[in-house]
């Protein structure tokens, strides 16, 4: 895997990561079109508003040129045009001179973090609204007269999103959605997107056992509208096998998995096992603690086995939500290992198959060489490890079941593995088949070796 890849994807983020986006318009195309021209395959999508999604509807789009508050001398107090953050998302247009006690009440700011510039929207209510550091609300004179500038619009358009399908052998799928709604932010918007792009680059690479469902799509109307439209959730509850949301992957401070919102599904036992054999430090939240579109992924009648694996998780990390997640809260660091873990656990998922042996009784592994013997190199804990292989090799263990239950890592398994195929290949006698996960039981993971984990 390509260890410079990070720097790319920072780039990428570089790039990207300046473009006022929102639920809807310019912004969002703008993201899609940047995407698109690495991932031509892709393909620019929408929905109309107005457009019924279950019980939601999709809103107007919104389009804004400035904004600004100046005082009677006409000295610019907070300006659009220095970060897309200074604006409430979605705010109605307004043109007024106000008073000090009147414009505080559409002023956001935190206290706690006082040179921080808060992020807010209001997507649903006609409202509008600027936000402000701290620091900066503190020396607002409450004397002045104020101009009040939103330069916006609200009208009938388009919410458009991005999806690419990479077909594989299988019509069963792997879902993998991240959102591209957020502006000006590093960790909780502009890493998804990016590390999606470098994964769905990789997968193109590859031969792939299943087709992968890709989508870049604005949180929460954006997934429920997809899932709405022409019942598309029938035919992706029938076929998606795992799934992952994307989001918070591009900071190096913390590893972090959320569950689906069972906890059990193939997903969940694809990254339990994954950070367990890997022994990656994590913190583990419950669904209870979701935020972003598993929301919906997992919703009842929906019920996609959808998980995350993320980096500092959403909420949990002071610059959340402000003007300090910015390029220097990520970095190729962080971006590399979300793109390598992601990679990873799909690894997992291609190469995850059911043994079942071809042997009634044990073989008798002497004649072939794979018993303990003076000069073949078979000692007797590797001897054993074969016969146990084989024995939980019953037509209903995967691979990562085996690796469980022998509480042994991938790598052993896979040297053992191969004992059995270099053998075929000179024998021409199999000495077992390989049969598909069964991926609707439930996975209970057992713990595998030394690992490190705080519950949350």
């Amino acid at each position: 895997m390509n260890k410079k890849i990070g720097k790319e994807i920072y780039k990428w983020a570089q790039d990207l990561f300046p473009i006022n986006r929102s639920l809807s318009g310019e912004g969002v195309r703008e993201t899609l079109a940047y995407i698109k021209n690495i991932l031509p395959d892709l393909k620019i999508k929408y929905f109309i508003s107005g457009q019924k999604a279950f019980d939601w509807t999709i809103p107007p789009e919104w389009e804004i040129k400035a904004a600004y508050i100046r005082n009677s001398k006409g000295e610019t107090i907070i300006d659009f045009k220095d970060s897309n953050l200074h604006v409430v998302g979605y705010s109605i247009p307004v043109n007024q001179k106000m008073k000090y006690e009147e414009l505080i009440k559409h002023l956001f700011y935190l206290k706690d973090l006082p040179d921080a510039i808060p992020y807010k929207t209001s997507y649903y209510q006609l409202k509008w609204g600027f936000c402000l550091s701290y620091n900066k609300f503190k020396k607002l004179d409450k004397n002045e007269i104020y101009e009040v500038v939103i330069d916006s619009k609200l009208f009938s358009g388009k919410l458009n999103y991005g999806e690419l399908i990479i077909t594989g052998a299988s019509k069963k799928e792997v879902l993998i959605s991240t959102y591209i709604c957020h502006p000006s932010m590093g960790n909780n918007e502009i890493s998804g997107p990016v590390v999606v792009t470098a994964l769905s680059r990789y997968l193109k690479s590859l031969d792939n056992k299943f087709t992968y469902r890709i989508i870049f799509i604005p949180e929460t109307i954006g997934s429920i509208a997809y899932l709405s439209e022409g019942d598309r959730y029938k035919s992706l509850k029938e076929n998606v096998i795992a799934g992952f949301q994307v989001t918070c992957v591009g900071d190096s401070k913390n590893c972090s998995y959320l569950e689906s919102r069972t906890g059990d599904t193939y997903t969940d036992k694809i990254i339990q096992f994954y950070l367990m054999n890997k022994s990656i430090p994590h913190i583990r939240y419950s669904f209870l603690d979701r935020g972003s579109d598993e929301r919906q992924w997992c919703s009842p009648g929906i019920d996609l086995p959808v998980a995350s694996l993320i980096n500092s998780k959403y909420g949990e990390y002071k610059e959340y939500h402000t003007s300090l997640d910015n390029l220097d809260f990520i970095n190729p660091q962080g971006l590399q290992f979300s793109f390598e873990n992601l990679a990873n656990c799909i690894n997992l998922i291609e190469s995850n198959k059911v043994f079942k042996s071809r042997f009634l009784c044990e073989p008798q592994l002497g004649k072939r060489n794979l018993y303990i013997g003076l000069d073949n190199g078979i000692t007797r804990e590797k001897s054993k490890l074969i016969t146990n292989v084989l024995a939980y090799s019953d037509g209903k263990n995967s691979i990562i079941d085996i690796c469980e239950i022998l509480k042994t890592d991938l790598i052993i398994f896979t040297d053992t593995a191969k004992n059995f195929d270099d053998i075929s290949t000179k024998t021409g006698q199999k000495y077992y088949t390989y049969i598909e996960p069964n991926i609707n039981k439930n996975h209970k993971i057992k713990k595998l070796g030394n690992f490190y984990i705080i519950q949350k």
